[in-house]
This record gives structure tokens, sequence and C-alpha cells, in this order.
């Protein structure tokens, strides 16, 4: 198959890390040809903490997905999570050259360009520019000024913020496995284009996507990403707890998570005993169900109301702001029995369980519609739309090309346009590679 038919995303997350190629059908709709997955060993709370280590799980993700679906993976959409991301909101205009002249894309590309120049902290980046809305020559409210006449185009931003060397070690283990970078977007994006429906980001909805390392939030009212967050608890941290409580260890503590777990500890009697195998010719331990649910519910509070907290940041408790659609959970640590119950008990919202299963073609394996693969099955949209962003750019450039070649005054701003139609990510990608080349 040729290379331009297919897609990867790559999901490096703290417990696993998942490579995933997939093409979009004539339905539109995504075809999954492959999929690998392997333990992350050199991830903590979403950050890379061990190159050699990452680079050998990136590798064994990456070889399994290609033996899975007899492609070979070159360049990958990768997602970027952790402590060090924040988010601020900014305001920016541009005056245009000539108002006799319709808004078009080189104009907001110049818009979002210009808020990439921002000064940042020392060490930080910004990752995404994010346009809410716009207002030309002081009218507000527009979603899309594309075609209207106007001299001053101004718009709020959602501005999204990273260290440099957490971007930049991630970027040099997908060079160091044999691959190309192809885009970086933040996880809690790529997981709300796999999960959320249009509706709900219309009518407002929190994602909550709940991962090994980091729980990642990303809140969306009238069609508009409104505010992201990253907090550093995730299903981890849950099993660090029930490890250290039960007095066993890791591997026993996640299966008795995943089997036995419950985020509701009144469900469980007194009398519901499991019993774990002793170490090395011990004694078996006998756990109560009640008290492991004990232990859950007590972190699980303390993750949601974290959450929560964030969410009243952003003012959902005014009625302008106030969102409809609840509370999406996705991610692995989504699938916690009863968890649904209690995030809705905390915080009053309406809440369900988002499975990536929308946007997957009809044949696909039961296994990726699981909310464990969520963030993944986002990379790889994200992945299908640039490539298709990047072929209607060729078609444009081509055809500009030939207007030139036949003389047509049309054609003259070839290279000007080249220039400034660059997708406002793909400046900060260019600079992560040069950085990289350079490094070597």
């Amino acid at each position: 198959m040729e290379n331009s038919n297919y897609s990867v995303g790559l999901d490096i997350g703290t417990t696993k890390i998942v490579a995933i190629i997939g093409k979009e059908n004539e339905y539109g709709k995504i075809e999954v040809l492959g999929i690998g997955r392997s333990k992350s060993l050199g991830v903590h709370r979403g950050v890379v903490n061990n190159i050699t280590q990452t680079i050998k799980s990136i590798q064994q993700a990456v070889e399994q997905a290609e033996a899975d679906s007899g492609l070979k993976i070159g360049s990958v959409v990768v997602g970027i999570a952790g402590q060090h991301i924040r988010s601020l909101q900014h305001s920016d205009y541009i005056t245009r050259a000539n108002s006799e002249e319709v808004i078009n894309e080189d104009d907001l590309d110049k818009l979002c360009n210009q808020v990439y120049k921002l000064v940042m902290l020392p060490g930080e980046e910004i990752i995404h520019v994010l346009p809410q809305e716009y207002k030309v020559d002081g009218q507000a409210e527009i979603k899309l000024p594309i075609g209207m006449y106007g001299g001053r185009l101004e718009a709020n931003f959602h501005v999204v913020v990273g260290q440099v060397s957490s971007i930049k070690n991630i970027g040099r283990c997908i060079k160091s496995a044999g691959l190309d970078l192809g885009n970086i977007t933040l996880e809690p994006l790529a997981s709300s284009d796999a999960v959320l429906s249009q509706e709900e980001k219309e009518a407002g909805v929190a994602l909550i996507d709940i991962g090994g390392g980091t729980t990642d939030l990303a809140i969306f009212k009238d069609g508009i990403i409104r505010h992201t967050a990253v907090i550093p608890f995730g299903g981890n941290v849950i099993t660090e707890d029930i490890k250290e409580g039960c007095s066993i260890i890791e591997k026993q503590a996640e299966l008795l998570k995943m089997k036995f777990g419950s985020a509701w500890p009144g469900e469980n009697k007194d009398n519901e005993i499991v019993s774990i195998p002793g170490l090395r010719g011990r004694e078996p331990k006998e756990i109560t169900l009640k008290n492991l649910s004990k232990i859950i519910h007590a972190r699980v509070v303390e993750i949601v109301e974290q959450v929560y907290v964030e969410i009243k940041n952003y003012g959902h408790e005014e009625q302008k702001k106030k969102l409809i659609a609840g509370i999406v959970l996705t991610g692995g640590g989504s699938q916690l029995k009863h968890l649904k119950q209690l995030v809705e008990y905390i915080t009053g919202m309406d809440t369900r369980i988002g499975y990536p299963n929308e946007h997957l073609a009809g044949d696909s394996d039961q296994e990726i519609a699981s909310p464990l693969y969520a963030t993944a099955v986002g990379l790889l949209m994200n992945a299908i739309e640039n490539k298709e962003k990047n072929l209607i750019y060729q078609e444009e450039d081509k055809k500009e090309e030939e207007l030139v070649l036949e003389g047509h005054p049309e054609g003259r701003k070839t290279e000007k346009s080249k220039g400034e139609r660059k997708s406002v990510f793909d400046v900060w990608s260019e600079k992560l590679k040069d950085f990289l080349d350079n490094a070597e």
C-alpha cells in the first residue's frame, strides 16, 4: 500500500504506548489497519523521564502495529500531556492593508502566527493557538470571518503552553525510534475529537480523560474550546494507594483495582473477601472488598474534586457558561466501576462514559472502541486531517505555479501565500525538527 494512503497516531502514555495505523474510508469513517501496544517504561505523569526506555517502548509498539497491518510507519502524530501544560486567554489583532478585499485564510493564519511570537516564561513554548470568537471592525461574536470585508481583524485565543525541554524530549524519542514527527497535539484535544459530538460541544461539555499518570480536562461551549488543564494524578496513584494500603505488590494491586475495584464503597458487604497469593511461600492475604473500595474512593474523590475546581474556575456556576451536556469521562481510568455515579454525585452534572466508536468504521475491532484508546484514535484523526490539509495546500500551490507559468497576474503571489499558508502548528513542528537536526 502507498504511504499516502494511511496515517499514524502515537499515544505516549504513562502506562502504555499505542501506535495506531488507519485511513479514512469512502463514508468518512476511520478504518483501523493495525494497532500496536507496549508497556510504557520511561514516562512518569505524562513526561518522559527515561529516554532510552521510552525509545524501546515506542519501537515495540510501532513494530507490533507494522506486523499487524503489514505496513511501514514513517511519520506519526504524537500527543503531549503532563504537569507542565498550562493554558491562558489572549486577545490580538491585525490591521489589514486593504479593507476592500475580503478576509481570507491567509489573514487568519497571519493573526495566529502573530500570537506564536508572544513572549513566554523562560523555558516555555506555545504549543497550540486556538482561535475562539473573532471581531471585524468592532463587530463581535463572529465565528468565521472568511469572506467578510473589514480593516481590523481581532480574535480571542486559547493559548496552550508547555515546557520546551519536555516537548523536545518527546521529539528526540520519536526521532531516535526511527520515525518522523508529523505533528504534536495536546492529548485532551485529541481525546475530545474522538469521543465528543458536535452537539455536545455546542451545548457545553467538560471532557475528563483519566489516564495512568495524568487526568486531562477540556471544556467546550458554543462549539469552541474554552479551557484546558492537566492534573498530575491518574489511575497509577490509585494503584499505588491499594499497594500501600493492602501491603501487596503493584501487579496484584492493579489486578485488584480492575477486577474488584469500585469507586463507591457503600455497595460492598463486609463479608466479601478476596484472597491474594502470598509471595514465595508466604501465607495468602485476605482483603475485604469494602476496604478496597474505601481506598479507591478516597483517591478518586480527590481527583474528581480537583477537576471540578478547574470546571468552576471556567465559570460553570454562571448561567451564561452552564455546561448543558455535563461531563464525558474517557481514558483507561473511566472504566472503574461506579465512577460515573460518583462524578454525578460530586459535581451534580450529567455524566456519561465516552467511547471512540462514533468515528470508527463498522467492522472495527471492538477492543479499539474502548475508552482506553480514545487519545490514540483522536491522534489518528488528527493525522488524517493534517494529511488532507497538506494535500489541499499542495494542490493550491500547484495551481498557482501553473498560473505563474501562464503569466497570469493571480499567480504572482505564489511565494508569499505559500509561506503564509503554513498551518499554525507547522511553524512549531518545523522549529522542533530544526532543533533536533542541529543537536545531532
